[in-house]
């Protein structure tokens, strides 16, 4: 008899052999039987819950083939979320009403997830507009990686003045006799973003852990229900791994995680993933926690940054040297592989290294994969095909497309990347958000710039031949991703057999007008059979969660992702400076006189630059 049963829905199998049913039978955290109401309700016994999906549109759970959920969820707790705000004026009344909440020596954080063309008013706060609103509490404002806007006080908080030099990298930018202004930007790379972010207070361990419990169930609220977790600088293993660890031994996963190991420091790449490969087997782990290999950092110096507004980094003649080392130890010990690698120039010199490999330890099905390719050409399609490779993509171009087409022409974008002609080639496709901060976790965000073509600016970046079909992006974002951690088999369609993690939805997909695609949320999301999130009707079928630590987490009073329109996203914040009344706190800045100061040593490229560049890049 089935554990679970769904019953009065319009699913969407994706399985070919019977694409729609209208229920389905889970027993043991899989799917036992998908049919129509009558037949599957037959499965049913005394002890079986019965939930009725009131006609919505039930669709496998969205998996994210790269993003970075271990290290967002250890600080998604501190950060101010402005994904989804649709004006600058509620992002700047959301960050005022944060600012009077957050005590000394604390920060307010806005980190990435967002892009000034989103708003209504087409333009990020303005530096006096910032110090105006807080003129006492540090705040930090990262828009993608591209720049961080500073306020005074956070300036006093990380020591820079006059006599701070510019970081290799990074500029820091200054007034006439020298002051540094706040504005920080990453030419090329994001080192000084990183850098000035992690002289900020951390969360101690037991917030943590509670921080990335809330950030599973904001995924699970968008009906995520699998991830692929890409690493990232300063997430080094096994050290950084004890919250999302400990949430798996007490079965408080909520999101299956396949993890890859990202290496640390530039001339250690090699010793880094030769102690790796000693400490763990190929794909160990079970079904909720599993190790996926190596990358998507392999070698630094075959790390191509994306930030369109730049020029296009030159790689250095250490990439093919370096690169086959390290590969050649990942062959040998059949750990998969991935790399990121944004422009046609550095994936021609990666493909090079991988077919001279090829030929001396044969890859011989090995998963491998080539993360971004905005503008991968067709002749490294074709090799990445014949080498048994995956390209997984993400939406980054819907928050950098008009830095693209400024920089190398709307012609170039229209295939940035080329969907349609990977999907074409037959190679193995998967999508993504590399969320939180070069772009929004919100799968919704990705499907709407698949499927329209369109920038979160409402710029048609992409005709008919590189836009997908609604059930096309969807396959990307479910059967698709599946493959990129060797779980096809397992998960991405609903039918017998396949894991039960099953994503209710909002509003029907397969009908809504296209701007209205990046609002979807689920309102049931089921994991292993297990429910993990439930809102309206199903909110009672879901377990409960502590409240966010600390009590003035941005999290608790305004949530993650904002949406769906002006009026709504203006309601969170209404009721969020309700609450703040009813607390007794007032709408006045905090006095943050005492704030933290101390001088960051940025002379000492050392102990300070030094330590911090092995990890500058934007993963």
């Amino acid at each position: 008899m089935a554990d679970l049963i769904l019953h009065n829905a319009r699913i969407t199998t994706l399985d070919p052999a019977r694409p729609a049913a209208s229920a389905l039978a889970i027993a043991n955290g899989v799917i036992v039987a998908v049919g129509d109401d009558a037949t599957i309700m037959g499965k049913a016994g005394s002890h079986t819950r019965v939930i009725d999906a009131g006609g919505r549109r039930l669709i496998p759970g969205l998996n994210d083939s790269h993003t970075h959920l271990i290290r967002g969820g250890l600080n998604y707790n501190l950060e101010l979320r402005w994904d989804g705000v649709r004006s600058l004026a509620d992002a700047m009344a959301m960050l005022r009403a944060q600012v009077a909440r957050t005590p000394a020596p604390q920060w307010v954080r806005v980190i990435g997830g967002f892009t000034e063309h989103q708003f209504a008013e087409k333009r990020l706060p303005t530096l006096e507009e910032i110090n105006a609103v807080a003129p006492d509490t540090p705040v930090f404002i990262m828009r993608l990686y591209d720049r961080a806007l500073l306020n005074r006080a956070a300036l006093r908080a990380v020591g820079y003045d006059k006599d701070t030099p510019n970081p290799p990298g990074g500029e820091i930018q200054r007034d006439k006799a020298g002051n540094p202004t706040g504005l920080l930007l990453a030419k090329p790379n994001a080192l000084i973003l990183y850098a000035t972010l992690g002289a900020g207070p951390k969360l101690p361990i037991e917030y943590q852990v509670n921080s990335t419990r809330h950030f599973m169930r904001e995924l699970n609220r968008l009906g995520i229900t699998s991830v692929i977790d890409a690493g990232g600088g300063f997430q080094n293993y096994p050290d950084d791994y004890e919250v999302i660890r400990k949430l798996h031994a007490d079965d408080e996963l909520t999101v299956r995680i396949a993890y890859n190991l990202f290496t640390q420091k530039k001339g250690e790449e090699l010793a880094d993933f030769d102690r790796w490969t000693k400490m763990l087997a190929p794909r160990e782990g079970d079904d909720m926690l599993r190790h996926n290999g190596a990358g998507e950092m392999l070698v630094f110096s075959a790390a191509d940054f994306e930030l369109f507004s730049e020029p296009r980094p030159e790689l250095t003649p250490n990439l093919e040297p370096d690169l086959e080392s390290v590969v050649k130890l990942l062959v040998q010990h059949r750990w998969p592989f991935r790399i990121h690698a944004t422009y046609e120039e550095s994936i021609a010199r990666i493909l090079d290294v991988y077919e001279k490999v090829d030929r001396e330890m044969p890859f011989d099905g090995l998963h491998w994969i080539i993360d971004h390719a905005e503008t991968i050409s067709e002749r490294s399609i074709e090799r990445v095909r014949a080498l048994g490779g995956g390209i997984a993509i993400q939406h980054r171009m819907a928050y950098q497309g008009e830095a693209f087409v400024e920089r190398y022409g709307a012609d170039s974008a229209a295939r940035t990347p080329p969907v349609r002609r990977m999907l074409d080639a037959g190679v193995p496709v998967g999508a993504g958000t590399d969320a939180t901060r070069v772009a929004s976790y919100n799968p919704w965000v990705a499907l709407y710039w698949l499927c329209t073509g369109r920038t979160l600016g409402g710029l048609q970046l992409y005709g008919e031949d590189n836009r997908l079909e609604r059930e096309q992006a969807l396959r990307l974002w479910t059967h698709g991703s599946a493959w990129f951690s060797t779980e096809q088999t397992r998960k991405g369609v609903l039918a017998t057999g396949q894991f039960a993690d099953i994503t209710l939805l909002s509003a029907d997909f397969f009908s809504v007008q296209d701007e209205v695609i990046q609002d979807i949320t689920s309102v049931l999301t089921i994991v292993g059979g297990k429910v993990v999130h439930g809102e309206g009707n199903f909110a009672s079928l879901a377990p409960s969660l502590p409240a966010p630590m600390p009590d003035w987490s941005p999290v608790r009073h305004f949530g993650g992702y904002q949406g769906a329109t002006l009026q709504q996203a203006t309601a969170v914040f209404t009721a969020a400076h309700d609450r703040t009344h009813v607390a007794g706190a007032g709408c006045g800045v905090h006095r943050h006189g005492h704030a933290a100061h101390h001088k960051t040593p940025i002379q000492d490229y050392q102990s300070f630059w030094g330590a911090l560049g092995c990890s500058c890049f934007a993963f």
